[in-house]
């Protein structure tokens, strides 16, 4: 998988953050005090199962997961290749015939702007080339929206869940702690400890990731909408004028 380098980038500097206040805040070897796994399962868990439970099914909770990976991935959606081509596309239909694009498009890499043009070149009906395209465009933005909200409601229910962990750990201290006053300074540290990992969880991964999901998504659907217009004006023999005008006016609107 190709890497998103300034996403990933901004990953790895949050984590050089994290590290850099405890660091000057009594240093590097102090970072055992901010380590405890049942402190971090209470807080990530609670919160991923949580999340789980507004999932319909474990297809969709898998879905979600691997929105962080989409998020992170480098693949890019050149929309200026894309329009390129239907642009030169348009030129040749025009000059030799729809007929002559069967051989174009197995040249194309971009698989939702090839399938367009097979089914124009197969003679489909433009109706019902709309209606697949957008039935196919429709169906990826509701699984984008499912990414989406997965990320949103874990990045909820973190902070929730880190509080939750706390809560839990100053009951445990007022009843242990008893005379011994010393105790107090352990017992709270550890108690706040859950919360911190809400609060890192939350700011560090469920919201940038549920923010870049949805940059993308809004970048995937403007594409789709601009083959879709641009196949079906090839389609109808418009001239390249025609949809390039077409085209700008759905980029300004975007």
């Amino acid at each position: 998988m190709k890497i998103n380098k300034a996403g990933f980038t901004g990953f790895l500097l949050c984590l050089m953050a994290i590290f850099f206040g405890i660091a000057t805040n009594g240093g590097m070897q102090t970072i055992v005090n901010f380590l405890h796994l049942p402190s971090f399962i209470m807080t990530v868990g609670g919160a991923l199962f949580a999340v789980m439970m507004t999932s319909d099914s474990f297809s969709e909770f898998k879905l979600g997961i691997t929105g962080f990976f989409d998020a992170l991935s480098g693949k890019k959606e050149n929309l200026e290749d894309i329009v390129n081509c239907i642009y030169d596309m348009s030129e040749m239909s025009r000059k030799e015939g729809l007929l002559s694009l069967e051989d174009y498009s197995k040249q194309i890499q971009d698989a939702y702007l090839a399938k367009g043009i097979t089914l124009v070149v197969d003679g489909t009906e433009s109706e019902l080339i709309r209606d697949i395209m957008e039935t196919e465009m429709n169906h990826k933005y509701d699984n984008d929206k499912r990414q989406i909200g997965f990320w949103q409601d874990f990045g909820a229910f973190a902070p929730a869940w880190g509080m939750v962990g706390t809560l839990i750990g100053l009951i445990n201290m007022m009843k242990t702690m008893g005379s011994d006053s010393s105790a107090i300074g352990d017992g709270m540290s550890l108690a706040l400890i859950t919360t911190l990992y809400g609060a890192i969880l939350a700011n560090w991964v469920c919201i940038p990731i549920s923010r870049k999901l949805e940059k993308k998504s809004a970048a995937e659907y403007v594409k789709k909408e601009i083959v879709i217009e641009g196949i079906l004006s090839i389609q109808a023999g418009e001239n390249t004028r025609i949809i390039k005008e077409k085209i700008k006016a759905i980029l300004e609107e975007k």
